[in-house]
């Protein structure tokens, strides 16, 4: 054991979860957020999003496709917003990128690229997104046929009962028996939306119904973790409940909206006077942990804001505010460490259970669309108002 390397760590944690910043207007964390994701991108040696930055290691990994599939609506959305060019010429090389390296069955790599040759049904799910909006933007018949391509993928991997049990994540200790792919089903749900096909929105629909199965009358999901099922992070928690979320609204049940909903309301009472939350939770709702899952915070916030828009109750935008100024409190906006400033952590403080000392870029991805979502509800105007992704 190394004692002064366990020493340093150790007063780097002390220090880092001490050291708050004084939150600054949303605007302002916004552009940090989204010049760390540029410069993210710039990291690789393509034209997808670097996974992480590793402070360990001083190093950016390997470009992301999961979750450079769903930076690229961030991106657009970022670029109606402020009308800067670069975000939607980022947007389409990304979007080219994923069309490029897509499977020959329709699948997307597991892992960071270089990491598996084979494809997982999550990954998948969250290119849709991308590629959807691409098309959307761009009307490119390669990203129509991408997305097609990948959704018929899906759909003929699907068990029966609508649970995806093959081509799970290797990032999770489960078979592929996910409660979160509820977002991938909603990724189908949008190829629906764009195609008129009605095959992916009774695949999507299946699995949320298959979803519901593992629901407690309380709310919580079983199987929903990376790593421990008993106690999810609040990241799977926001993933699974935004996929019944949206499904629901897209397909009309009232049932998929219900389940989101008593997911977002046991969340609800979790919020400290200071914005925190912690980063996992039991089967009764109750934090197991002390530090914070800031990639949670934000998605989390994005959810309650979804719901403010459909339920037109409040609680839900103060709830997002105040996790949300909390999680500003973490970013750094200045500095000379390009690698780290405007982006966020997995974790505060950084050795927290989810990525510690990492900053994965989806962090600082759902970090820039909880912003832009607050201030969409503050203004009634906006990108994407009714936020469809």
């Amino acid at each position: 054991m190394d004692i002064n390397k366990t020493l340093r760590e150790w007063l780097l944690v002390r220090r880092d979860s001490k050291t708050v910043f004084t939150p600054q207007a949303n605007d302002v964390h916004l552009e940090a957020a989204m010049q760390w994701l540029k410069r993210a991108q710039d990291a690789t040696a393509d034209s997808g999003v670097a996974q992480t930055y590793l402070t360990k290691y001083k190093k950016w990994a390997n470009s992301y496709p999961e979750t450079t599939g769903y930076i690229i609506p961030t991106f657009y959305r970022y670029y109606q917003l402020t009308g800067d060019e670069d975000y939607r010429r980022r947007a389409i090389a990304m979007a080219d990128w994923e069309c490029d390296i897509q499977l020959p069955d329709g699948g997307v790599l597991a892992g960071a690229l270089g990491d598996s040759e084979l494809p997982t049904v999550f990954n998948t799910g969250q290119v849709l997104f991308g590629w959807v909006t691409a098309y959307e933007q761009e009307k490119q018949q390669r990203y129509l046929d991408s997305a097609i391509k990948a959704a018929d993928w899906l759909c003929s991997i699907m068990d029966a009962d609508g649970c995806w049990r093959k081509f799970g994540s290797p990032m999770t200790l489960n078979d592929g028996t996910n409660l979160y792919n509820t977002r991938s089903a909603w990724g189908l749900a949008r190829v629906y939306q764009i195609t008129g096909n009605e095959k992916y929105l009774q695949h999507a629909v299946k699995n949320a119904q298959w979803g519901l199965s593992q629901c407690e009358p309380n709310g919580f999901g079983h199987n929903n973790c990376l790593q421990d099922a008993s106690q999810p992070f609040l990241h799977t928690i926001a993933y699974a409940m935004r996929g019944f979320l949206e499904i629901g609204v897209i397909a009309k049940r009232q049932d998929f909206i219900a389940q989101a909903i008593k997911m977002g309301d046991a969340m609800l009472g979790q919020v400290q006077g200071n914005g925190f939350i912690a980063g996992r939770f039991n089967a009764k709702w109750q934090p197991t942990v002390k530090w914070s899952c800031l990639t949670g915070n934000a998605q989390i916030s994005i959810n309650w804001c979804r719901l403010a828009q459909i339920t037109a109750d409040m609680r839900y935008v103060d709830a997002a505010a105040a996790v949300i100024q909390f999680t500003k409190s973490t970013q750094i906006l200045s500095g000379t460490d390009d690698n780290i400033r405007g982006g966020i952590k997995g974790s505060h403080p950084i050795n927290g259970g989810y990525h510690p000392w990492q900053y994965p870029n989806w962090a600082t991805k759902f970090f820039a669309d909880a912003l832009m979502i607050l201030d969409t509800l503050k203004t009634g105007k906006g990108p994407y108002r009714d936020w469809p992704v």
